[in-house]
């Protein structure tokens, strides 16, 4: 069940919750939500919804008490979206990278700390001026609600998060321009990017560079949600993003801190490929990981991240499970070898 509620400034929201075996849409007011299906939305599903958003539609339903209703406390929200694509973004949090980039300056030369802080500071304001977005893919497939606890792998140690604003695409986007980016946006909601460390450079080929798809991309590594907020309820250039670790403050910075801010982001990356509605853009994730800590996730810890007017989002991480998967595979390699040796 969750205890979470939105924000009483947002007027409504869009959750998805667990029905028995199955999952429902609802619409969200306050502390209590509605089931909603294709009547409600003038369309087949969420996704179809999204790509024409009639928020005003909604807006009816939610100021009509019918009966319906349900305590939020009564339900099991999980993840409010379905994307079929999931695009990450890396190093777009200006004074994080500046420190960044500053510390390996002070590291290989003789500039003092501030000298290197200024040049990482112009460094970045032309990349902001003259760079581009950096950019790179998840699986969908990982995206889960927060009522899924976040089971660490046995291959690490080094499990790291990174709270993210997340932009929820509505009306495809194929090559717009900055200035139609946010015609694009149907909403926006909550991710944590759960990193591996130990995976994120390659060690048997360092030419190769980053593995994200080892790093960030295994089951339930991107908890979302618990809310999709319509657009017109955020304001993505200003929110703040806040996450503690069992009730200490790890991370906490605005979005206007953003390298490449929203319309820039959602731009750049339809240039590529065409961003379908209900597809997922991660924004970035602010200083304070625990890569910066030196304290990664543990069995037993609580994440709990906030975004303004998004709610909050509480993450249980537990030790992987005996008889997991990796387990498994490993037993099955072992047996593998077990059979090849008595061939031989």
């Amino acid at each position: 069940m969750t205890t979470t509620s939105l924000p009483p400034e947002i007027p409504f929201a869009l959750a998805r919750y667990r029905d028995g075996d199955s999952v429902r849409l609802a619409i969200v007011v306050g502390d209590r939500l509605r089931p909603i299906g294709a009547a409600e939305l003038g369309a087949s599903d969420l996704n179809a919804f999204l790509a024409a958003p009639d928020w005003e539609r909604l807006g009816l339903v939610a100021a009509d008490d019918d009966g319906q209703w349900m305590p939020l406390a009564d339900v099991t929200l999980t993840a409010p979206v379905e994307p079929r694509q999931l695009l990450q973004t890396g190093a777009n949090y200006r004074q994080h990278v500046i420190e960044l980039v500053a510390a390996g300056l002070t590291n290989n030369t003789d500039r003092s700390l501030e000298e290197s802080r200024d040049l990482a500071a112009k460094m970045m304001d032309d990349r902001a001026a003259n760079g581009e977005p950096y950019f790179f893919i998840g699986l969908p497939a990982c995206v889960v609600g927060d009522d899924v606890p976040l089971e660490l792998p046995a291959y690490s140690e080094v499990h790291d998060w990174e709270l993210e604003l997340a932009v929820v695409i509505g009306l495809p986007a194929f090559r717009v321009s900055r200035e139609q980016a946010l015609e694009h946006v149907a909403g926006y909601t909550i991710a944590n990017d759960i990193t591996t460390r130990d995976l994120v450079f390659r060690k048997d080929m360092k030419e190769i560079g980053t593995d994200w798809y080892r790093a960030k991309n295994a089951p339930g590594f991107k908890p979302t949600g618990p809310f999709l907020v319509p657009a017109a309820f955020v304001d993505g250039a200003d929110a703040q993003v806040r996450l503690e670790l069992n009730g200490q403050v790890m991370q906490d910075a605005s979005t206007s801190d953003l390298l490449f801010d929203i319309p820039a982001l959602v731009s750049a990356a339809s240039q590529t490929m065409p961003l379908l509605p209900g597809d997922l853009l991660l924004t970035g994730s602010p200083a304070g990981n625990g890569q910066h800590w030196r304290r990664f996730l543990q069995d037993g810890d609580v994440m709990t991240g906030s975004i303004t007017s998004l709610g909050t989002q509480v993450v249980r991480c537990v030790a992987e499970r005996v008889g997991s998967a990796a387990e498994t595979d490993a037993a099955s390699g072992a047996d593998a070898a077990a059979t090849e040796e008595a061939r031989a």
